[in-house]
């Protein structure tokens, strides 16, 4: 009665309905800047320096040159339009929702087709619509998911045309297991999670493949020879992401999360997962490490895990698809188990998007031999599953709801977990940005009346205590987060900041030297430093400190037009070099796609400076019209003045001594995600 084409065609409308509300949403506060918003690499879209830096980049505390292509891409054709970001996470997940009912459907094609078109498209629908998936598809951050899914299901699709192929046609067969491995390793340059795919591709060997045979483990050696290419691919995928990992301090040392509280917490977060996955209430974007946990609990958690695998074991022969699609679940989420710490949560709901398929086989062929074997009604099983499927309508419609601003995104985890701080501290960052600087505060006080030792909660409070004029509060939470971690690097570089607005320069120089030593590969102590010795009249020593950030950031616009500015047009004539100005400033103006008004008006300076009026004329002329078009009005009157120096074959000139502006950002304190 019913096409596959047509039951497809349902499910992607239903999905495209339930998440079209997303393209209304803009970037998080959380991992979007890192990915695209303040990423110069990725805002420039596509060019020949951007491909170089993905493949050979560990920015974000990962080796995914993949994910960073698309996000490029994004950037190539709708520049920062966070509408069309999401949108494209949705086509993504809708095209991995199909390619999963084509891939049930391939490997069940022996079976009457009855039998495997209704599991296969309620495993199809649920993976679509269930809330746990929502984190995937609606975090810009996480295209890396979506994208990893999509080549992770093209690699196990690949695998069955592989199998399915006659032995006759070598060639063939031979083409599509290199397809096969070709798609695994995309998946791989997308994201690491897929490591343990060629486990996946073992057991639907055991089912439904049934490669499997009476000669035991002489198959299974065969088969398992067969995947070593697969192997070798995740080997050095887990190789580079740990030294990735490592390299960005994402991993948490034993000394901070112990080897016996990562045990405790594994059988806890599977147990976790598999309610979530039946039971998907109370999700959200963060969910705290435990401090403790009691023993006995792990411990039935673990029983728990144990009495499932026994009985999927026993039942092998009977419900194989029950081994199977536990043995799935479980094995997929090893490596996000906790067992590696990264970011100190206890689990993610973005972690679910794969290995969440195997439960959801499991349940939906269970249903159908169970109502056989039971001689349940006919309608009860559609009846109940349709009321599934629009409980996770219904479910996911409200989670997508949550993602709409970040205030509302942090303020529901704070709702649904238990001492958050990490909730705490982006619900202050996404105030403090709204600029309800008091609530902010308060949340930054929550944060640390939770972990009084939290190192970002001292230092963001310590900000806002700052901008409000009360210094003296400021300084100690800057202190006491220093006395927690001497070399904490963000408290360093804002107190130094601090210390510089009250022209206390020779403590904050001595606290940027600190940071500079407890971090020597970061650009901001230098840069500070630089800004802070201008500030002192000392330039020609500031340019040395600027120059030195430059080549730790060699691609960060900020640094790039503002040594560009102070090359341009310093009074001080020793100071000023025309030629290396205008390349700095051109370099800027290249990585920001020749329309940001005040890289601009640099390259203006730098033109003037290097005798090319006319060139100076033309840029602060685009850079007064852009000014007007992004409603920029406070800076027209001095374009508007170098224009007419410019004119006048005169070039610009400033002291620094006042306005060389030092910049407290509570971001520098955030914890980053997991990955």
């Amino acid at each position: 009665m019913f096409q596959p084409r047509f039951i497809a065609l349902l499910i992607v409308l239903g999905t495209l309905a339930v998440y079209l509300p997303a393209r209304r949403d803009g970037y998080s506060l959380y991992d979007d800047p890192d990915y695209v918003t303040q990423n110069p690499m990725v805002e420039n879209g596509l060019t020949l320096d951007g491909v170089q830096w993905a493949f050979s980049t560990w920015h974000a505390s990962n080796w995914h040159p993949l994910t960073w292509l698309s996000h490029m891409l994004d950037c190539q054709i709708f520049g920062l339009n966070a509408g069309m970001a999401h949108s494209v996470n949705v086509l993504f997940h809708i095209a991995n929702t199909v390619l999963l009912f084509v891939l049930l459907l391939r490997l069940m094609e022996n079976e009457e087709r009855t039998d495997a078109l209704w599991p296969a498209a309620f495993v199809a629908a649920v993976f679509a619509w269930h809330p746990l998936h929502v984190e995937s598809v609606a975090w810009i951050a996480e295209r890396k998911d979506v994208l990893s899914g999509f080549f992770g299901l093209l690699t196990l699709l690949g695998y069955v045309r592989y199998v399915r192929q006659p032995k006759a046609r070598r060639a063939k067969r031979h083409l599509w297991f290199a397809l096969t491995c070709i798609f695994f390793a995309l998946g791989l340059m997308s994201k690491p999670m897929l490591v343990t795919l060629p486990f996946v591709m073992l057991l639907l060997d055991f089912w439904p493949l049934k490669r499997f045979d009476d000669s035991g483990v002489a198959t299974f050696k065969r088969l398992l020879a067969e995947k070593v290419p697969f192997f070798a691919l995740s080997a050095v995928s887990c190789v580079v992401t740990f030294l990735a990992q490592r390299h960005g301090g994402a991993v948490m040392p034993l000394k901070a999360v112990s080897l016996v509280h990562r045990l405790e917490n594994a059988p806890l977060a599977y147990f976790e997962y598999l309610e979530k996955a039946f039971w998907p209430a109370r999700l959200a974007v963060i969910y705290p490490l435990p401090k403790w946990i009691a023993p006995l609990h792990a411990m039935a958690a673990a029983g728990a895990l144990a009495v499932i695998t026994v009985a999927a074991w026993i039942w092998r022969r009977r419900a194989p698809y029950a081994l199977v699609g536990w043995l799935w679940f479980m094995g997929m989420l090893v490596p996000v188990i906790g067992l590696v710490q990264v970011g100190g949560a206890a689990l993610a709901d973005r972690y679910t998007y794969l290995p969440s398929i195997g439960i959801f086989v499991a349940v939906a062929f269970g249903v159908r031999d169970g109502a056989r074997r039971f001689g349940l009604a006919a309608a009860i099983v559609p009846v109940a599953a349709a009321a599934v499927l629009a409980g996770c309508l219904i479910l996911t419609h409200r989670q997508l709801g949550y993602w709409r601003s970040d205030i509302g995104l942090f303020s529901h985890a704070i709702a649904v977990t238990k001492d958050n701080e990490i909730a705490h501290l982006n619900l202050g960052v996404a105030l403090e940005q709204a600029g309800h600087k008091t609530q902010a505060m308060e949340q930054y006080r929550m944060a640390l009346k939770i972990a009084p030792d939290s190192l970002e909660g001292h230092n963001n409070l310590a900000n806002l205590l700052d901008d409000a004029g009360e210094t003296d509060k400021a300084m100690a939470q800057y202190e006491d987060a220093l006395r927690l971690s001497p070399h904490y690097v963000a408290a360093l570089n804002n107190f130094g900041t601090m210390l510089v607005e009250q022209r206390r320069f020779g403590d904050a120089m001595k606290l940027y030297a600190q940071s500079e030593e407890a971090a020597p590969r970061d650009w901001h102590a230098p840069w500070l430093m630089g800004k802070a010795l201008l500030k002192q009249g000392r330039d020609a020593e500031a340019l040395a400190s600027l120059q030195h950030a430059a080549d730790l950031e060699p691609d960060n616009v900020e640094v790039l037009a503002f040594l560009a500015e102070v090359l341009a047009s310093d009074e001080n004539s020793r100071v000023r070099n025309g030629p290396s100005a205008l390349a700095l400033a051109s370099r800027a103006n290249t990585l920001t796609g020749g329309d940001q008004p005040a890289v601009l008006d640099v390259l203006a300076m730098a033109n003037a400076e290097s005798g090319r009026f006319a060139n100076a004329q033309q840029e602060t002329q685009s850079a007064i019209t852009l000014s007007r078009k992004y409603g920029i009005t406070n800076e027209a009157p001095a374009l508007q003045k170098r224009l007419e120096l410019y004119r006048d074959h005169h070039p610009f000139r400033q002291s620094f001594t006042g306005n060389a502006v030092l910049k407290k950002s509570p971001a520098d304190g955030l914890k980053p995600a997991l990955r």
